[in-house]
């Protein structure tokens, strides 16, 4: 049997987080490594208890969730862990912070248990999780300070099937969602990812839809 992933939940609020650890606990292929009130008390735990991803607040004392995922997942870590973050603060600055630090994905916590839930697997697989209210505003508004402004669509490396699958993922599509609407199979998108990805040179879904808006492929 595949070991279950393992969660460390960090949130000032001990109702939040005792609502998330239960939640968590209650999957048979998720586990609780621990939990923690601040950004300081997260990084600790982070070095001792090695989990694969952390399910980190924004706001809290001590050290801010921001600042905390930098030091845990952000450049030039030696063994970055996985972060998703989830907060009540649907504010772009949040945003692009937390993915300037290096977290994974993004969710808000008026989110559905069962999003929460495939917000941790998807994030903990390799992949990027972005809430799809957020999306579109964040890049539109962010793009040019994360990547750097340069060519015209017809410069970028990509074939015809590959610009409409990166178009796609920039409008915030799922996988499962660019199969249907291309007619093709949930492999064959994930092969089309990965070699948009290996092409440009992007680490994950949430550089490809900044690329892709750099690039004016989506406005």
């Amino acid at each position: 049997m595949t070991a279950p992933i393992r969660v460390l939940v960090c949130d000032d609020q001990v109702l939040v987080r005792t609502g998330l650890v239960t939640i968590i606990d209650a999957q048979p292929d998720l586990t609780v490594a621990g939990e923690c009130a601040d950004g300081q008390a997260a990084v600790q735990l982070v070095d001792r208890l090695r989990p694969d991803i952390v399910v980190m607040d924004v706001r809290m004392p001590v050290l801010d969730g921001i600042e905390a995922t930098r030091l845990i997942a952000g450049a030039g870590v030696p063994d970055p862990v996985k972060v998703l973050v989830v907060t009540t603060f649907n504010l772009d600055k949040y945003v692009y912070e937390a993915l300037r630090a290096g977290a994974s994905g993004f969710l808000l916590k008026d989110a559905p248990p069962a999003q929460l839930l495939h917000g941790i697997r998807t994030v903990a697989t390799g992949a990027a999780l972005l809430d799809p209210e957020v999306t579109r505003r964040l890049v539109g508004t962010y793009a040019s300070r994360i990547r750097p402004v340069g060519g015209t669509p017809d410069d970028i490396p990509l074939t015809p099937r590959e610009l409409e699958v990166l178009r796609l993922i920039a409008d915030g599509l799922s996988n499962s969602e660019i199969a249907a609407s291309l007619v093709i199979s949930q492999e064959t998108v994930k092969t089309f990812v990965s070699r948009i990805l290996g092409k440009l040179e992007l680490r994950d879904r949430v550089q490809a839809v900044v690329y892709a808006y750099r690039r004016g492929l989506v406005t």
